[in-house]
């Protein structure tokens, strides 16, 4: 057994889920780098870490690369790649901060707040964001090309799996040992490599895995479970199939699921737990009431815009699906015509004649969706949650998609998990991949994943990225 070439394997699967940790770290040295060459070369001094207007600086370029979704660069935003976003990013973050500076007051009283410092600066460390990127995917790319998982059990869910996991891992294999009772040629048909029985699992247990899914439905005996155990000990991740969904996906897909699995799986604190109920309603109360009075002249704008576009109301209702089932009302900006719907209810699609031209762009910017604060101080939603569907859609939703009611065990938000990482839902196929971010999201609630997912809704309003 090749231990050095397992553990290699294994330590590409660490340093993959550490990635924008490292990116993160990497771009503080490089601008730590820049700043120091730079008043080197202009000035012949050395950085001043004491100096205020580096920890103003510094934050403000590194919100700006996440904001541009920089610290994932195997992925396209507009069709823009890393380097185009990084290098508009910087320019324009170049331009906040002189503008800072100049109306502060320390422009050209402190070294680091003039064009001299500031441009060359952000200009080298340009380069070397885009440079540790362009690496980064060279090196994860000729890793990948190399991973292998095994899979033991061929049935529904572990195909349906499979499929889904060649589809977004399209350098790595997966290879299946299968139960007595299952026919190898289905998985020929499926395209997927068979290696043979469950029972050879002691021949391929000593090779190198990147890991092992467990989609088998029946008991594995005794001797298999030593196995697996032996191969867990020795540093290759062993998993059921939604426990990988989360690892690699961040999503529960519904049809991959068990009752087995949640009856007895970790999480759904939120659902279950006074204290982060009561702690996560403070929260809502805190944010909105200081939202409502930060952008109420916003939302006045936004009204009079409304009204001079089109005839009609500024707001619009709808009966929407809340906690546990329950029907309430939602406010929105009007952002379509005001005869819309005279034809029955309809799902949303991209290019919709029915949205008007200012309602066009609140959808994009999600401006449409700031009535809902008020839901928000009713109680009757929540800032961040799954978003709340309509009831004419949940009667087919419910019989096409299983578990879908988990969706209701929390209070329904104006943005949420599945609306930062699936953006656009117009179908049963949408509502489905929701759902299994919205599952992510009610398994793992936690303060910290409430904080990513408002800080990636706000690169969704910057980026335009709302449906």
């Amino acid at each position: 057994m090749d231990i050095s070439f397992r553990n290699k394997k294994n330590k590409l699967h660490q340093i993959q889920s550490v990635l924008p940790l490292l990116l993160f770290l990497g771009d503080i040295l490089g601008l730590a780098f820049s700043l120091t060459l730079v008043l080197w070369l202009r000035l012949g001094q050395q950085l001043n870490w004491f100096d205020p207007l580096i920890y103003i600086f510094v934050p403000l370029v590194l919100l700006g690369l996440y904001l541009a979704d920089a610290y994932y660069p195997d992925t396209q935003i507009a069709g823009l790649r890393t380097p185009f976003r990084i290098l508009i990013c910087n320019v324009i973050v170049s331009a906040i901060a002189a503008a800072l500076f100049y109306l502060t007051g320390v422009w050209g009283k402190n070294p680091l707040a003039g064009r001299l410092i500031l441009l060359p600066s952000l200009g080298i460390f340009t380069i070397w964001a885009v440079m540790l990127r362009l690496w980064v995917v060279k090196w994860v790319r000729s890793h990948a090309q190399h991973s292998r998982w095994l899979m033991l059990g061929a049935g529904e869910k572990a195909i349906k799996f499979a499929q889904t996991f060649l589809k977004l891992n399209s350098l790595g294999r997966l290879l299946f040992l299968t139960e007595d009772n299952q026919d190898p040629n289905l998985l020929v048909e499926s395209r997927l490599d068979c290696l043979g029985n469950l029972t050879d699992l002691p021949t391929w247990s000593q090779q190198p895995w990147s890991g092992v899914v467990v989609a088998t439905q029946i008991d594995l005996s005794d001797v298999q479970v030593r196995q697996l155990m032996e191969m867990r000990l020795q540093g290759i991740p062993i998993y059921r199939i939604p426990d990988i969904c989360e690892t690699l996906w961040y999503k529960l897909p519904p049809s991959l699921l068990q009752d087995s699995w949640l009856a007895f799986g970790a999480g759904f604190h939120l659902a279950a737990s006074g204290i982060n109920l009561k702690l996560k309603r403070l929260t809502d109360i805190v944010l909105a009431g200081l939202l409502l009075l930060c952008l109420f002249p916003l939302m006045l704008l936004v009204a009079l815009v409304i009204k001079l576009d089109s005839p009609g109301s500024v707001f619009y209702t709808q009966v929407r699906t809340g906690l546990e089932g329950q029907p309430f009302r939602v406010y929105k900006f009007r952002s379509m015509y005001q005869d819309a719907e005279k034809r029955g209810v309809q799902w949303a699609r991209e290019g919709d004649s029915r949205i008007t031209k200012v309602g066009r762009w609140l959808r994009l910017t999600r401006i449409d969706e700031l009535p809902q604060i008020l839901n928000v101080l009713q109680g009757q939603m929540s800032l961040i949650g799954p978003r709340p569907e309509r009831p004419e859609f949940d009667v087919n939703l419910r019989q096409d998609i299983p578990y879908y009611d988990l969706r209701y065990l929390v209070k329904p938000g104006i943005t949420g998990w599945a609306q930062v990482m699936y953006p656009y839902g117009a179908s049963v196929e949408d509502a489905y991949e929701k759902l299994a971010y919205d599952l992510y999201y009610i398994k793992n609630y936690s303060f910290w994943l409430d904080l990513a997912i408002a800080l990636k809704t706000v690169r969704v309003v910057l980026l335009g990225k709302g449906r």
